[in-house]
C-alpha cells in the first residue's frame, strides 16, 4: 500500500495499519517520513477519533460564535499576552511571527488550554512572571456543553498527537517514546478559528490568516467543511490548496520539530486566503490542536539528523521561551 496523494500534490495516509501492530507502524512511519521531508503537510485519514467527539465540540464553538458580540467579548481575556477565551477579528496578524506586517488576520478565536489545574500549572513551569502563559482557562456562559465537549475534544487530540509523534521518532531513526519525556508536560493550545463573513472587502494584504510558520511541534487541524482557502507554499514559492477530505486531520510540522531535525522535516508556511467575492458571505470554522512541548524541554538537533558534513544548523532553544516570543509578536 502506497502513499496516496491528493491532485494537488499533498500527501494522503491511512494511519489504521499503525494501531495494529509493530509492521504496520513501521510502513506508516516510513509514509510520514516521505511527506514530511518532502512538503511538512499531510492529510491522515484512519485516525480512530470518534466523529461525536468531533462534531459535538464543533456545535458547540458555533453557538458560542453565533452569540452577540456582547456575550463573546464576556470571554475575553484580560489581555491580549493571556492566550486564553475570546479574540475578535483583526485582534491578531499571524505573518507579524515572521514579522511581516499585515492589517489584523479577517479570523476570530476561541482558545484554551490545559490549566484550570494551578498545580498542574506548577508542575508544568508556572512561576513568577509566567501567569500569562499559564492561565487557567476562561469560558463562556450560558453554554453548559461547551467546557466538556472542548475538555473532550481536547483529551482526543493529546491521544492522536502521542501517537503521531511515537511513529515520527520511529520515521527519524528512533526509540518510539522518544519524544515522550519533551512532551510529559506538554502547553498545548487548542484553537477553533472563525472565519465570519465578509461584509466588507479585505484591506489590502488582509487575509483570513497571513502567511506563518506554526510554532511548535505539529498542529493537528480539522476543517469543518470544503469551502476552503487553506494554502502551503510548495518548494518552488507557488501556493497549492489543501483539499478537504471529509473525516480526515490535516498535520503540518512546527518550528521546533524543524529545529529538533535541522531542517530535514521543514516547518511549512501557509495561510487562509480569502473566499472569491461572490462567496464572501460564506463562513468558515477549523480547529487547531497546537502541539507545544514542555516549557522548559531543550530543543536541540536530533542525532540522527546531523552528521561532520550537515552541522546542526540552529542553536538549542527552550521551547516555552519560543513559542511565548511568537505569540506577543502576533498581537503586538
Amino acid at each position: 500500500m502506497g502513499i496516496g496523494e491528493t491532485s494537488d500534490g499533498v500527501p494522503v495516509i491511512d494511519l489504521s495499519p499503525s494501531f495494529d501492530d509493530e509492521k504496520g507502524a513501521s510502513e506508516v512511519a516510513n509514509r510520514i517520513s516521505y511527506a514530511c521531508e518532502t512538503l511538512g503537510f499531510l492529510i491522515v485519514t484512519g485516525h480512530g477519533i470518534n466523529q461525536s467527539i468531533i462534531d459535538d465540540v464543533l456545535t458547540s464553538s458555533s453557538r458560542f460564535f453565533e452569540q452577540s458580540l456582547q456575550d463573546r467579548i464576556s470571554a475575553m481575556p484580560p489581555s491580549p499576552c493571556v492566550f486564553r477565551g475570546y479574540f475578535p477579528s483583526e485582534a491578531s496578524a499571524l505573518a507579524a511571527s515572521l514579522d511581516i506586517d499585515t492589517p489584523g488576520d479577517l479570523c476570530e478565536v476561541f482558545c484554551i488550554n490545559r490549566f484550570d489545574d494551578r498545580e498542574e500549572a506548577i508542575r508544568a513551569g508556572l512561576k513568577e512572571n509566567l501567569e500569562a502563559f499559564f492561565a487557567p482557562n476562561i469560558w463562556p456562559k450560558d453554554l453548559p456543553e461547551f467546557k466538556s465537549s472542548w475538555n473532550s475534544y481536547y483529551s482526543a487530540m493529546e491521544g492522536l498527537s502521542e501517537h503521531l509523534l511515537s511513529l515520527m521518532a520511529r520515521a527519524l531513526g528512533l526509540p518510539k517514546n522518544w519524544f515522550e519525556p519533551f512532551c510529559d508536560k506538554h502547553t498545548t493550545n487548542l484553537v477553533a478559528n472563525y472565519y465570519p463573513p465578509q461584509v466588507k472587502k479585505p484591506l489590502p494584504n488582509q487575509l483570513r490568516r497571513g502567511a506563518h510558520t506554526d510554532y511548535g511541534s505539529i498542529t493537528v487541524l480539522y476543517q469543518s467543511h470544503s469551502s476552503g482557502g487553506l494554502q502551503i507554499e510548495s518548494p518552488d514559492g507557488s501556493w497549492l490548496d489543501v483539499p478537504y477530505i471529509d473525516k480526515s486531520f490535516v498535520i503540518n510540522i512546527g518550528d521546533l520539530l524543524s529545529v529538533w531535525t535541522n531542517d530535514r522535516w521543514v516547518s511549512t508556511m501557509h495561510r487562509v486566503v480569502n473566499p472569491p467575492r461572490e462567496e464572501a458571505g460564506q463562513s468558515r470554522q477549523s480547529l487547531a490542536f497546537f502541539h507545544q512541548p514542555n516549557f522548559d524541554a531543550k530543543i536541540s538537533c536530533i542525532s540522527s539528523c546531523k552528521s561532520i558534513d550537515n552541522p546542526p544548523k540552529y542553536a538549542d532553544v527552550k521551547a516555552g521561551e519560543w513559542i511565548l516570543a511568537k505569540l506577543q509578536k502576533s498581537v503586538d
